[in-house]
């Protein structure tokens, strides 16, 4: 009797578990769920229409005028550190061209489906690793100046910008194995939603942050106050207004503007126990903000009188090339 009546306890303190275990799972899905099921007004989706729209013309057309003049006006400005441009260059256009193109089609159409909606959520984080470790990258290599020939340097901060996208592939794949994406109409893309538990959302926060994130915003920021304070290596003794290189300041600054709402919508994700996302307008902003950085690095770029002036000169010429007269043949008067 006493082995039945225990038996009994047991199965019930069981049975209690699971039903405590599946209300909680549901009770997350639910406000997941009802996070997706949210949707904007006709106004506030125009609006929002307008600005992606406008984002992605800025991002693809400044990228593209950027890699233009670094292709063909190379030798008219001075670029030493060309590696870390051509990447940040080149991550600013794929997300004007893929992120921000799938946000806007998403909100004519009213989301994402798969496959795509897993790749646009991995191509997000690839270029947002990216970009930050290029401007690492650019940080640290302008405080040690150009190394000499045969220096291991270079091939360490070329594998180092190479390193930044990969781990940015890494990690954004890792939801798309588990199963944690899903299109959420705030972020205007396919966003992670966490329906396992707490601790594997915090563990894939801190591992990603850490490595992607806040390891290149060290280096940025003691590369930067090593700069400000004069501790610069034998190497540089360059002046660094005549490089493109002397707006590395306003790429940081601006960069670290734009993807602050981002970084507080994690921050706030990592504080709730219940796995519910962040407000529904910092989602928005987020998003908005982020995308606007692929647009105002170009701008950045034309802030540099050599540079705008060879992209200028570029302009000129071809507008010129058509305006000229082509001789086409010669008719011969007896006078």
């Amino acid at each position: 009797m006493p082995v039945l009546i225990g038996t009994v306890l047991l199965i019930r303190q069981v049975q209690s578990f699971v039903s405590t275990t599946t209300s909680a799972t549901q009770v997350n899905t639910s406000r997941n769920e009802s996070a997706v099921e949210q949707h904007w007004t006709a106004v506030e989706r125009w609006v929002l229409v307008t600005v992606l729209g406008m984002e992605m013309v800025m991002g693809v057309v400044g990228n593209c005028f950027v890699l233009l003049v670094k292709i063909m006006c190379s030798k008219q400005y001075c670029c030493r550190y060309w590696v870390p441009f051509l990447s940040l260059t080149l991550s600013d256009l794929g997300s004007s061209v893929l992120i921000i193109s799938g946000s806007l089609l998403a909100m004519l159409t009213g989301g994402q489906t798969a496959p795509w909606c897993q790749v646009v959520s991995l191509l997000k984080f690839a270029f947002i690793t990216s970009s930050i470790g290029s401007i690492a990258v650019l940080c640290v290599q302008r405080l040690l100046g150009t190394p000499p020939r045969g220096s291991v340097l270079f091939p360490v901060l070329v594998l180092s910008c190479l390193a930044s996208w990969v781990s940015g592939v890494v990690f954004g794949a890792v939801p798309w194995v588990y199963n944690w994406i899903k299109y959420d109409p705030a972020e205007m893309l396919c966003a992670v939603f966490w329906e396992t538990s707490y601790a594997d959302m915090m563990v894939y926060i801190l591992c990603a942050f850490s490595l992607c994130i806040f390891l290149p915003v060290l280096l940025i920021v003691l590369s930067s106050v090593l700069a400000a304070a004069g501790f610069v290596h034998r190497w540089n003794t360059y002046n660094e207004d005549d490089d493109m290189s002397s707006v590395t300041p306003l790429l940081v600054v601006f960069y670290l503007l734009c993807y602050t709402p981002f970084a507080l919508s994690e921050l706030i994700l990592l504080g709730k126990h219940d796995l519910s996302p962040a407000p529904y307008w910092l989602r928005t902003l987020s998003s908005v903000v982020s995308y606007l950085d692929c647009g105002l690095n170009p701008l950045i770029y034309c802030s540099h009188r050599n540079f705008r002036e060879a992209g200028l000169a570029l302009l000129w010429t071809s507008r010129k090339s058509f305006a000229d007269p082509t001789l086409t043949g010669i008719t011969q008067l007896n006078l």
